[in-house]
């Protein structure tokens, strides 16, 4: 697969999960069903840390030898300042961060597309210790952002929204 269906398949799924999102309201965005995370937790999540998202992560297999991306699976990354922050914004910047990484990932060229990283926390998954940027950038949209467009679903059903 190269740079263009990769990044085609990156929109699609942000566009899924934008669209599902649509017409969340404040109060139903900050609310979680027990022990589950809210809609507004779920977002930040796929934000990921303030000082790094995933453009950050996938540049590093592009500039570094092999490099150690520290991702935290499970963590929603929610701080005070998302924790304030409209839902409208937060899901704002999620697409934002997710188109500028396609834009990336469909201007790279095969070689690149082939370049690994160490990614400890994916050892025992099916994309292993040391994926190629483009199964990661594939892992990244089939697989987590489509797992957090159930997820979504579910907690919208939870707090009893109809998902769209």
């Amino acid at each position: 697969m190269d740079g263009k269906e990769l990044s085609q398949i990156v929109l699609k799924k942000t566009e899924e999960f934008t669209k599902l999102c649509g017409g969340i309201d404040e109060g139903t965005a900050s609310k979680a069903p027990d022990g589950r995370w809210s809609p507004k937790e779920i977002v930040s999540h796929l934000c990921g840390p303030k000082e790094g998202g995933l453009l950050f992560a996938l540049k590093a297999f592009v500039e570094q030898d092999t490099p150690e991306l520290p991702l935290q699976p499970g963590d929603s990354f929610f701080s005070d300042e998302r924790a304030r922050m409209p839902f409208s914004v937060l899901l704002a910047q999620f697409e934002k961060q997710y188109h500028e990484a396609a834009a990336f990932v469909a201007g790279l060229s095969p070689a690149q597309l082939g370049r690994k990283a160490r990614i400890p926390a994916l050892k025992e998954s099916p994309l292993g210790e040391y994926p190629t940027l483009a199964v990661f950038i594939q892992g990244v949209a089939e697989h987590h952002i489509a797992y957090h467009v159930d997820h979504m679903r579910e907690i919208l059903t939870a707090l009893g929204v109809a998902p769209k």
